[in-house]
């Protein structure tokens, strides 16, 4: 399923400029007030929340895209590839696609099941409609066309995913630390979970992202079969 050069810089450089933009957007202008949100006085700042961290690291794999597609290669070959070639395939199994996945199917869950224990409606006042669709919304968009975009061989499962458990469990050690020292949680769903359903919860939350890796390695192997299929060929001979 080849894509033209062309349409795949105009999606990178458009992608690239949506999420450094939204990033210095939320960082500069959005301004949650003290005695409205507990939150805004825990340590942290913006890099608290995941949905920040997930911006951040779409934002880098969309710009180290973007420089591949210039001095690198998206070509389809088992020879040696460039070393920003193999930054840009790591970043996108491990990081990029299933961080995008759970930060988007994660919020909207929420969002329907009880908005107040995950983004409560009084951050509407000061989070725009687009920045929050971009946020939340997307990012998996893109990640889903990006997919599509140029084939990645992905490396063996305990490899791949061994990048984003470490993430994960780095964070998951970030939040308590937050909660240790300003005495609140990041998202008032944890306030409402008893100690065992919290452990649950972020059982479900590690262990679902896990599954949207395996579903990112489905969608690539299933897309680009036919490449991938004439590359184990190409290879075997």
């Amino acid at each position: 399923m080849p894509v033209s050069n062309s349409v795949r810089i105009l999606f990178h450089l458009i992608a690239t400029a949506m999420f450094w933009f939204a990033i210095q957007y939320e960082y500069k202008y959005v301004k949650i007030p003290v005695d409205q949100h507990p939150m805004a006085r825990a340590i942290g700042g913006k890099f608290k929340y995941l949905t920040f961290l997930n911006a951040i690291c779409q934002a880098l794999y969309y710009t180290v895209s973007l420089a591949n597609d210039f001095v690198g290669s998206n070509r389809v070959s088992h020879t040696k590839l460039p070393l920003i070639r193999k930054l840009k395939d790591y970043m996108m199994v491990s990081l990029a696609f299933p961080l995008a996945a759970n930060v988007s199917t994660t919020f909207w869950t929420l969002m329907a099941i009880d908005r107040e224990l995950v983004f409560p409606k009084f951050l509407d006042d000061f989070v725009p409609t687009w920045l929050n669709h971009i946020m939340h919304t997307n990012i998996l968009i893109c990640i889903v066309i990006e997919i599509f975009m140029s084939i990645r061989k992905y490396p063996g499962r305990r490899q791949g995913m061994l990048g984003l458990i470490v993430f994960m469990t780095g964070y998951l050690v970030w939040i308590h630390v937050i909660r240790h020292y300003s005495g609140v949680w990041v998202y008032p769903v944890l306030d409402v979970l008893p100690f065992a359903l919290r452990i649950v919860f972020f059982i479900v939350v590690i262990g679902l992202t896990c599954l949207f890796y395996i579903l990112g390695e489905h969608l690539n192997n299933t897309i680009w079969a036919k490449e991938l299929k004439q590359l184990r060929s190409s290879k075997s001979k």
